[in-house]
């Protein structure tokens, strides 16, 4: 299989109905008058690194104005970390530190009045147990958002990129398995390659094009070996790669996880 390298067009599935139609979320009814008051508030934890945490403010900021109209904006908190710290804590493989870290920064957007969280990293989501008993609001989890869509997409098969943390250890592709997924990880080379792409120049935000073309390929090799699609299982990834650059099925996960958060968010009035 090989996956065609396309030209760039404008950036892909950031706008719901684009969203929508390709992953299948449900609408909600749009509120009206009084019932916008009822929105929930979204808490964003982010900065990990802050390059995608800006992609999740402007995405629901986007989406719910695309659905409210005029000047409407979400409901919104963030609480940015810093990467430095977590970057450190995760190379030491110390993750009940960063965990810490985190569930200070939920405790912190419970208080301030947020009403559903979501951490806004993938690899992050090793310690969502441990923020998820420091608060009493529910935690949205990626891995649940992006498995309803590639099952909505009727595919059962995916190719994972991510950090080397998600792609080797099993918390994120246990979770996408118990939806009834099967997970392709790319080759120990093909993963170093990745990784590094991400921490060495998405997380400065640097995108570049011999990057994408490398990663790509990593993409094509998993397709040979079955991938149906692939999950972009890093926010950062997703400044990346794009929908048109590839003829297989891709899932965004900023993009898929914040407009979950906005469904829930609008659902609620």
């Amino acid at each position: 299989v090989q996956v065609r390298l396309l030209p760039r067009g404008p950036r892909q599935e950031l706008h719901s109905d684009r969203l929508r139609a390709t992953h299948r979320l449900p609408r909600v009814p749009t509120p009206s008058g009084s019932e916008v008051s009822a929105l929930l508030t979204i808490g964003l934890i982010g900065g990990m690194s802050w390059h995608s945490s800006a992609e999740y403010y402007r995405l629901a900021n986007e989406l719910v104005n695309e659905r409210l109209g005029g000047v409407h904006s979400a409901r919104s908190l963030l609480s940015s970390v810093d990467f430095a710290a977590i970057e450190d804590l995760q190379r030491q493989a110390r993750w009940s530190d960063a965990g810490d870290i985190l569930a200070s920064a939920a405790k912190g957007l419970e208080a301030a009045g947020a009403d559903l969280l979501l951490i806004c990293a993938n690899t992050m989501h090793k310690v969502i147990d441990q923020v998820s008993a420091a608060v009493s609001v529910p935690i949205l989890h990626v891995a649940d958002v992006v498995a309803e869509a590639v099952r909505a997409a009727g595919l059962e098969t995916v190719g994972l990129l991510g950090t080397a943390y998600t792609m080797e250890q099993a918390f994120y592709r246990d979770r996408l398995a118990s939806h009834g997924l099967t997970v392709l990880v790319p080759d120990g080379e093909d993963r170093a390659l990745v990784h590094r792409v991400i921490f060495d120049e998405l997380c400065f935000g640097i995108v570049n094009d011999g990057s994408r073309a490398a990663c790509l390929n990593v993409v094509s090799r998993m397709a040979d070996r079955g991938a149906q699609g692939v999950i972009l299982g890093c926010t950062e990834v997703e400044l990346l790669i794009h929908q048109s650059d590839t003829g297989l099925p891709v899932f965004p996960t900023t993009s898929l996880h914040i407009e979950a958060a906005v469904e829930r968010a609008l659902a609620s009035a």
